[in-house]
């Protein structure tokens, strides 16, 4: 039976303070008058405006970034002394290159002038943003032109950008200038000697520290050609130039690359494949080449660098379809794992990165997260991502290399998440300057009781535990495949006894639902949270349990009709406009999914997409952003923006591909070496689903999903291709 929820509590008056060291991201107000153009390649990302232009007065995050700094800050074509006149501006599809089309904004009203045409065409490629400008004259008789580029580099570590003070800068040194090129130059506190290059092809009539012109004729029905190359980072000065169609086309090729060996999808309903398309190609443009192989930048523009957490779950909701994201995740982790105690990093031998930083203010350590090893979660994914990962490869030769690894993370969950030895991870953070709050949800007011008080630590979260659990059976899976029956036994037997003491603990019928938390005095957080989903995506919520969360997030205290919030309606903290209090993540919606799908409960999972896919038709591009406010959804409405949200966000752009897996019940039987389709079900907006390429081993399928009345056919090719397929319901 459906218990109703208590009025919302009076919220109290609390001594704990939020301070600079929570790490929130600083906005102004009226930033979201257009939607940024982002580019990315490798370290480096560009956030520009409509007109392919950086102008932070107006948008601070706006900028040329490489390796968490910031080498250009201002970037702005004038024609003419104005700015041009606006005519279209738009991403590739595969994310490539920004395409802006202006005409001489002193042809307004003015029929000769309006004959003008410039398009100007902006790729990243080996830390370089290339530009070419094309104007061609459509008029009869020839135009002169005025051309100039104003530019400047603040050199700003991306702390600053986001809103932290430097306790000093570094030395500006003094520009330098050639009849072709200007080079700007910083010497930070760290002694990184950053240098921006910009080049001009051909050479304009002057360039000055801060500007350049061109003064132009052009003939009837002439193009005429300029290229501006952006180099960043301290090499630049000796990097040649590449031609811009040769770095285009190399661009373009790693890209192509990168998506080799995924399967290919396809499905009847042109919005849902924008999205769909949409967040592939996201995802592929946040998937950095490491030397471990690939690994998804968690999001543009804050967190465009390795994060441990984000990475795990972009990789397991990816998984499915493209298990060559968790093996470069996996790998990457593993080599840079924690092995001694770091208390200003919060690191401990076999505990799993939370971030690293290359920026300034991180070398020196104003801020902890050169290394940083504040999450507690990462760990026990990260042993979770590895088992999930073998089922769905049999890839022993990886096993192998990362298992001494498995088994320092298990260290780390016996000797140090236990902080009390009540035998629950818990997490309380070594350093003023890290995370006060280090699960998932980890902003400073994150965590709190039932009449909104912040919890003190040691804090020992819902979905950690589930976690753990995930992690100790994924463990014991892969010993037994090493040979190691006792561990194995060992380890089942700790998942079992984790899976009693959590039920036991952490359910409370008052509010029908698995609490937030437990804090320092192992009192309960009574307040209901999409935490609690998470505990289906393991399996460590009972059958009868799971039920009752799956009622309760389907509710509308939770699901505002675009998406599952990340607390009730009900709470004392609850604020749809909130960070981590009321709004909606996608990839939180798509954890939950997964573990809906899981215990069977699969029409939650058809409403719930069919949600986020009508969210995602009013995001500028299909892109599905980081979060986005939990308002109730009303008819003839759209989403609320969330302020200062990354677009893309790697795990956001994986929701999709969680979603579909959860409807579809895809599962891989390696030794058998087929593919297994359970109950699938489609939402009513979805016809078919064509998957072309499904990879198990060196074999694959291509299957077809297609709604025949209330129920879902699945058809493959005649010409199996060394995989077999089984349906079962």
């Amino acid at each position: 039976m459906t218990k109703h929820p208590p009025p919302p509590q009076v919220l109290p008056e609390t001594s704990t303070e939020l301070n600079d060291s929570d790490y929130h991201i600083h906005y102004d107000s009226g930033h979201l008058e257009w939607p940024r153009k982002v580019l990315k390649q490798g370290d480096t990302f560009s956030v520009l405006n409509p007109y392919g232009n950086i102008i932070t007065q107006e948008r601070p995050e706006e900028g040329i970034f490489h390796q968490d700094t910031r080498f250009l800050s201002h970037y702005e074509l004038r024609v003419n002394s104005s700015a041009p006149l606006l005519l279209s501006s738009s991403i590739s599809r595969d994310n490539t290159i920004l395409n802006v089309h202006l005409s001489d904004p002193s042809g307004s009203g003015n029929e000769a002038h309006d004959n003008i045409h410039i398009a100007r065409s902006i790729y990243l490629w080996q830390g370089t943003q290339q530009e070419r400008l094309k104007v061609k004259n459509y008029g009869a008789e020839a135009e002169s032109l005025l051309i100039q580029y104003v530019y400047d580099s603040d050199f700003a570590d991306i702390f600053e950008v986001r809103g932290q003070r430097p306790h000093r800068r570094g030395k500006r040194l003094k520009t330098k200038t050639d009849t072709s090129s200007v080079t700007m130059q910083y010497r930070g506190r760290d002694q990184c000697l950053r240098t921006t290059r910009i080049v001009f092809d051909p050479a304009p009539q002057t360039v000055s520290p801060n500007s350049c012109t061109y003064l132009i004729t052009i003939k009837p029905q002439e193009i005429i050609c300029l290229y501006i190359s952006v180099l960043c980072d301290g090499d630049s000065a000796a990097r040649p130039v590449r031609s811009f169609a040769s770095g285009l086309r190399a661009s373009r090729r790693r890209l192509r690359a990168k998506r080799q060996t995924a399967t290919r999808i396809y499905t009847s309903n042109e919005l849902f494949n924008e999205w769909l398309n949409r967040s592939l190609a996201d995802l592929y443009m946040l998937t950095t080449k490491t030397q471990h192989g690939l690994y998804p930048y968690a999001g543009i523009p804050w967190f465009s660098t390795p994060f441990g957490r984000d990475g795990i779950i972009t990789a397991l909701q990816s998984l499915w379809m493209d298990p060559s994201i968790a093996r470069g995740v996996l790998l990457f982790l593993a080599d840079n794992q924690a092995t001694a105690l770091v208390p200003e990093s919060d690191a401990a031998p076999g505990k799993i990165l939370h971030e690293t930083r290359m920026g300034e203010m991180a070398n020196i350590g104003e801020v902890p997260f050169k290394q940083y090893y504040g999450s507690v979660d990462s760990t026990p994914l990260f042993i979770f991502l590895a088992g999930e990962y073998f089922a769905r490869t049999g890839d022993h030769d990886l096993l192998q290399k990362i298992w001494p690894n498995i088994q320092r993370a298990l260290g780390w969950l016996d000797e140090y998440g236990d902080l009390d030895n009540d035998g629950f991870v818990e997490y309380s953070r070594e350093t003023n300057k890290g995370l006060a709050n280090q699960g998932w949800k980890d902003s400073a007011d994150a965590i709190f009781h039932r009449d909104g008080t912040l919890a003190q630590g040691p804090i020992a979260l819902c979905e950690v535990q589930a976690y753990v659990y995930a992690a100790r059976q994924s463990a014991a899976q892969l010993a037994r495949v090493l040979g190691r029956a006792t561990q194995a036994d060992k380890l089942e037997k700790q998942a079992q006894q984790l899976k009693e003491r959590f039920n036991t603990a952490f359910w409370n019928d008052s509010i029908g639902t698995y609490v937030l938390a437990l804090d320092g005095m192992k009192r309960q957080c009574e307040v209901r949270s999409s935490n609690a989903g998470h505990t289906l995506l393991t399996g460590i919520a009972s059958p009868e349990r799971a039920i009752m969360v799956a009622e309760q997030l389907s509710s509308a205290v939770f699901f505002s009709g675009w998406g599952i919030r990340t607390i009730a309606t009900t709470e004392a903290r609850y604020n749809p406009m909130s960070y981590h209090n009321g709004s909606i993540w996608p990839h939180d919606n798509g954890l939950i999914a997964m573990g809906l799908s899981r215990y069977g409960i699969r029409q939650p999972v058809a409403t719930l997409t069919q949600g986020l896919f009508e969210a995602a038709n009013f995001m500028d591009l299909h892109r599905m952003p980081e979060l986005f406010c939990g308002f109730s959804r009303r008819a003839k409405t759209s989403p609320i923006h969330y302020p200062n949200a990354c677009a893309p966000q790697a795990w956001a752009c994986s929701t999709v591909l969680a979603l579909l897996n959860a409807m579809l019940g895809i599962s891989f039987d390696v030794k058998a070496r087929q593919i297994r389709v359970h109950r699938p079900i489609l939402p009513p907006f979805l016809e078919e689903v064509h998957l072309q390429g499904l990879r198990l081993g060196d074999g694959s399928l291509d299957l077809t999903f297609r709604r025949v009345g209330d129920d879902v056919a699945v058809v493959t090719d005649a010409k199996e291709r060394g995989v077999g397929l089984v349906i079962t319901s």
